[in-house]
């Protein structure tokens, strides 16, 4: 039984690469101007359902097991040194940007997304990043790293399977992008690539350390201060 579902492999993976963009689309387009618990509601399902692809196809196909990421200290340094060094580019992009028009016009679309799913205050706020940078990455590196780079791994080559993956990684950012810099094609653009660098890289790390502990550490510090960056980009809606 195991071998005739491990035929469905190649399609279970491009679902695994689609499914996220649909997803995000389903929860952050299609649910918006939905009441925020809608939204919630929503966005929960929609993700249970992604994040439980890899889960029951593991159990059933591959009969292997999920567990808790392996501490190694095999790749921590350079995946922290990354970590550090996108954020402060972030930072820096941001800081170079502020006040010109390709900014100013992504502020009000992203307060007013941050309203409309029920985090406009400090704490929900708060709550949500601390959510996002602790277990989201956790989820998305098992999801990405674990399941769909060492997946593709089985059928194509190394870097194949690192382009694929990573186009398939930024492909769902992609959505968030457009949704706050739809006036600067060539701004969503590069922000896009620029996830699928990440992604590439991040791949790449998983394959040095054969863990994803050290990836873990990485994307929770990227999005630790993404989420720092929402939070003072978002100041004058959390402090009414």
């Amino acid at each position: 039984m195991t071998e005739q579902l491990r035929k469905f492999d190649p399609w279970i993976l491009a679902i695994a690469c689609m499914l996220p963009t649909f997803v995000t689309l389903v929860y952050f387009v299609w649910a918006a101007g939905s009441a925020s618990g809608v939204q919630q509601g929503v966005y929960l399902v929609a993700k249970t359902i992604q994040f439980g692809l890899p889960i029951v196809w593991t159990a059933v196909a591959w009969r292997d097991r999920i567990g808790w990421p392996r501490r190694s200290r095999q790749g921590l340094v350079l995946g922290t040194a990354f970590g550090v060094a996108v954020t402060g580019a972030l930072w820096l992009l941001y800081w170079g940007l502020k006040g010109q028009p390709v900014l100013e016009q992504a502020l009000e679309p992203i307060r007013d997304k941050i309203a409309d799913i029920g985090f406009g205050t400090p704490a929900a706020f708060i709550a949500l990043g601390v959510f996002y940078s602790l277990f989201h990455s956790l989820f998305e590196e098992y999801y990405w790293r674990w399941f769909v780079f060492s997946g593709l791994r089985r059928y194509v080559k190394l870097g194949w399977a690192i382009v694929i993956s990573s186009l398939a990684f930024a492909a769902h950012h992609v959505v968030v992008l457009w949704a706050y810099f739809a006036h600067s094609p060539p701004m969503a653009i590069l922000l896009a690539l620029a996830v699928a660098v990440g992604g590439a890289f991040w791949a790449w790390l998983y394959y040095r350390s054969e863990s994803i502990f050290a990836v873990w550490i990485s994307h929770l510090l990227v999005d630790a201060g993404i989420f720092a960056l929402g939070y003072h980009l978002a100041g004058p809606l959390l402090a009414k």
